[in-house]
């Protein structure tokens, strides 16, 4: 049986799960879009821009022991065609574990039923010059809760500009979409839209690319009212609320926008990385034990024809995801 609440802060609604990463590579870089533009087929669901001729024929396999007994899927496949640009084939299967069914009294029957998401995305991407690149997802998503589910449709747009200098930067919308389809009477869900704006460049004397992201460009107030108190805001003499400074408002709120990463490459089999996630951190650490919520990292290594990533992910004090990817080359197997 799985009960677990892994959000202190749920604002994106039902279709939340289309922002969570199976990539153990980009879980590592902070868990948001990634602008490096090279041939990692992990790349490509959240930021389809990056999809090229390099992609053509890889395949990746990922899994996520999340929380409890909730883990997460997926497989994907790219090719490339040279008149009309690379496509990705994307499959993610998320299980949230077995539930008891109970009545108001509480009363279990011992019978059971399973919760589960699933999304398919089919990415395209075109290298338009030497300086700028374009993609799109088309996504079909869904949910099937026991009885209930629902089926939606969105679209992924991207864009990756390579300046003079070598710095890339990408802007992607995520999410542009409708749900088409619930047995739940009474309303319909939305779509987590985002927009987020990266950057990064590899550094000219050392093997290392740094990433910084601006996450929810599409909204800028982040913040919101804690009903429980748990900062200690309240004073009990007064009665009344301790308002913070205004500078201090806009500074949390400024930095939690911003995901900040970094990846050294030792060589042609090793790569490490770490990211650190302000807004999660602000989100998901209580005020007795902070610990190192927002941090992740990870790493990289190639055995034989096959790189192996696995990362972690501080989202809560009482755990943390484990993240691993094999990715490959079919081509690699070709005899020449």
């Amino acid at each position: 049986m799985a009960i677990v609440n892994v959000k202190a802060q749920q604002k994106d609604g039902t279709y939340t799960f289309l922002n969570t990463t199976n990539s153990a590579r980009v879980a590592a870089l902070g868990g948001v879009m990634v602008p490096i533009y090279d041939s990692d087929i992990q790349l490509a669901t959240f930021n389809p821009s990056l999809i090229n001729s390099e992609m053509n024929n890889s395949m990746s396999l990922s899994y996520v022991d999340y929380f409890n007994d909730i883990n997460f899927g997926t497989i994907q496949y790219g090719r490339s065609f040279e008149k009309i640009g690379s496509f990705v084939g994307t499959v993610q299967y998320h299980n949230y574990g077995d539930f008891f069914y109970s009545d108001e009294t509480g009363f279990q029957d011992d019978s059971q039923f399973d919760v589960s998401d699933y999304a398919i995305n089919i990415g395209w991407g075109r290298r338009l010059n030497e300086q700028l690149s374009i993609g799109a997802n088309l996504k079909f998503a869904g949910i099937q809760y026991e009885a209930n589910s629902t089926f939606a449709i969105a679209v992924d747009v991207a864009a990756t500009y390579k300046t003079e200098s070598d710095w890339n930067i990408s802007l992607a919308a995520r999410n542009i979409g409708a749900e088409l389809y619930n047995n739940y009477q009474g309303f319909r869900n939305k779509l987590p839209f985002r927009m987020q704006l990266g950057a990064s460049k590899r550094l000219e004397h050392l093997p290392f690319t740094v990433v910084v992201v601006y996450d929810n460009l599409q909204k800028w107030d982040l913040s919101y009212d804690d009903p429980l108190d748990l900062e200690g805001n309240y004073d009990p003499m007064t009665g009344q609320m301790q308002e913070k400074s205004k500078l201090d408002k806009f500074a949390k709120n400024f930095f939690s926008h911003f995901v900040f990463a970094g990846e050294l490459n030792l060589g042609k089999n090793l790569s490490l990385r770490l990211g650190y996630n302000y807004g999660l951190r602000q989100n998901m650490k209580t005020p007795t034990k902070k610990g190192a919520v927002g941090l992740s990292y990870g790493l990289a290594v190639k055995v034989y024809k096959f790189n192996i990533s696995y990362s972690r992910s501080e989202m809560h004090v009482h755990g943390s995801p484990n993240f691993i990817t094999i990715t490959t080359n079919l081509d690699s197997f070709k005899k020449h």
